[in-house]
Parts: structure tokens; sequence; C-alpha cells
């Protein structure tokens, strides 16, 4: 788990505090919590740990009770939309609507087939209880929320200025952030978001898989991953249990990337996708941007959420900053969401 506090001014944001803490196992499962008590003791002693100078938080969600589709619905005043939404949409929503929590994001307008002014939004449903209880959590350990947002959205929010000049025009960019069992994928045209897929997948279950077969603690199984890598090009593993092991995982991981990717492409007015960046913690999984690269055939880098903030006394090095770079671009995303 992981937080981050900003402040703003003068058009730029500052990074202050930056903390993370381990979760108990079990506590969250997937991207959703279930146990929220575990989860609140784990927030308290995150809020203790990086010494934030606020209660006030927004709480990202990313799981598999979270929907993102782009549908296409008559046009009408956003007034209107707003009070009519899950009356136009109940169809395009795998729940009950009364059961779940409904927002979008106005994509544009066009002329149908049959000459009716249509919208196209980006509808985001997520399930009233799983929101419930990431709300619950952070009541019981004290702090008040003020938002609940999409991670993906967060995660867009925290890069999309990153080196956005490298991009043509027109351009559109793929932004993967992997994280333990959750990689939230946003493909955005100029920071308007096309295209979301939550994937249940992440770095922590090639961890796992390592852990499994070799029959080692899951700190141990970390270690032995970070230190060995993917391979660059497939048929190129290292062929010992753990190779084999962080292959099959990290493998079938980045043929859901792709998939993702060429799913959108496919879509009629995709952009071309210009280049991926990843971030997240289980991006620094040594050889994954360039197994990316290969896969999707575009070019993969890095991410560098810090490179868009200033820096506060936030009480880490400048080699503590390095390491946990990739990790804030969802936490930052999160905070920038209350100035933006």
């Amino acid at each position: 788990m992981r937080a981050a506090e900003l402040t703003t001014g003068k058009g730029s944001n500052t990074l202050e505090r930056f903390g993370q803490v381990a979760l108990p196992a079990g506590a969250v499962r997937d991207g959703e919590i279930v146990d929220t008590d575990a989860v609140a003791e784990a927030i308290k002693q995150l809020w203790s740990q990086a010494k934030f100078s606020t209660k006030k938080v927004v709480v990202g969600v990313a799981n598999q009770k979270v929907v993102v589709r782009q549908v296409d619905i008559p046009w009408m005043p956003a007034n209107e939309l707003k009070k009519a939404l899950a009356f136009q949409v109940q169809d395009y929503v795998p729940m009950p609507v009364d059961e779940a929590i409904l927002d979008f994001h106005q994509l544009g307008e066009f002329t149908n087939e049959s000459g009716g002014r249509m919208l196209r939004i980006l509808l985001v449903a997520a399930a009233r209880d799983m929101v419930g209880a990431a709300v619950d959590a952070v009541t019981k350990a004290g702090l008040q929320p003020t938002m609940v947002d999409l991670t993906s959205f967060a995660v867009m929010r925290s890069l999309v200025s990153f080196d956005s000049a490298v991009l043509g025009s027109g351009e559109a960019e793929a932004l993967v952030d992997v994280g333990a069992h959750v990689t939230n994928i946003v493909v955005h045209e100029d920071g308007v978001p096309k295209f979301v897929r939550i994937l249940i997948q992440g770095g922590g279950d090639v961890t796992d898989a390592v852990a499994e077969r070799l029959g080692v603690p899951a700190e141990q199984a970390e270690a032995i991953k970070q230190e060995s890598g993917m391979a660059a090009v497939p048929g190129a593993a290292d062929p010992t249990p753990a190779g084999r092991a962080i292959e099959s995982v990290a493998n079938s991981f980045v043929e859901e990337v792709r998939g993702s990717l060429d799913y959108y492409m496919a879509q009629p007015g995709a952009a071309r996708i210009g280049r991926v960046v990843v971030s997240g913690g289980g991006s620094r999984l040594r050889g994954l941007t360039d197994r990316l690269a290969t896969a999707t055939r575009l070019p993969v880098q890095a991410a560098r959420p810090l490179s868009a903030l200033k820096l506060g006394k936030t009480g880490l090095t400048d080699d503590q900053l390095a390491y946990v770079e990739p990790m804030v671009a969802v936490p930052v995303g999160l905070a920038m969401g209350v100035s933006s």
C-alpha cells in the first residue's frame, strides 16, 4: 500500500511525502479489500511512518469489480445524462445498476447511420460494496476520504505529461502500470482516455510462481525473481526452475498486454500508438520492457513520474527516490486529482 502527499502552487506540484507499507497476507485479494480491519491498521502504520500532514485522502480502486468500456448513447445535455445514465447504460454493465456506482468521461459526438445525434462516452461502473469496503478501511484508520477515483485515471494523470513531445501528431500513448496482482492499461490521446483495461495480473504473480516452484518464502522468491529477470526475447529463458517459472507467468502477462493493445487498435478510428510507457513496482522486472517491445513492436520505456514534480522534504535519499519512482505513479496521480 502506498500514498503520496502533494502541494500545488503556480502550476506545479511538489511531492512532500511518500510512503509504503506491506499489507497483511490475504487482506487484499486481486485489488479488492477483504479484511477492512487489517487494511485500516496498515493505513495507520503508513500514516505514522510517512508523517503525512493531512488526513484528507483520495482512494483509488482497480479490480475485477470495476468495468470500463466505450459506449455510444443518444445525445442529451450533460445534466440530463447524469440523471438518465443508469437507464441508458444498464445493458452494458454486468451487474445490477442499483448495485453499481456509475460515472462517465465524454469522448465526443457523432451522427449515426440514421442521422441521429449520438454521444460516445467512456463508462465506469464499480460495485458499490467493493467501493464501500475501501472507504470503510480508510475511515476506520481515522482518515477522511474526499473522493474515490479509478486507479487507471490516476496513472494517466501522473504520466500524461511525461516527455510527451516524443509523440507524433495524432498519435496515442499506452500507459501500463504493473502492480502486484492488478495492472492498469490506459490508452490516451492528448490526455483523453480512449481505452482502459484492468488486468488481474502483475509482478506478484511471478513472485508467487517462483515461490511455489522452488518451495521458498515470498521474500526469497522476490529476490530470486529480481536477480534472474526475464529473457528479452522468447525462447532465451534461463533453463533453471526459477527461470522457467518466471518465463511462464511473465510471458502470459506480456501476451495479455499485447492483446489489450491489439484490441484497442482494432477499434474504428483508433489512433496509432506511438509508444508504451510502463510504471508500477512490477515494471522493475529486468527484461520486461524489452519483452514488451518485442511483443508489441512498439517503443517501450520506463516512466519517470518524478520528472514532472518538484521535490520537497520527502525524507528520502536520492537512491531511495530512484528506487520508488516506478511506484509513485498511482499515489501521485490520485493526489493530483484533488488539485486538477
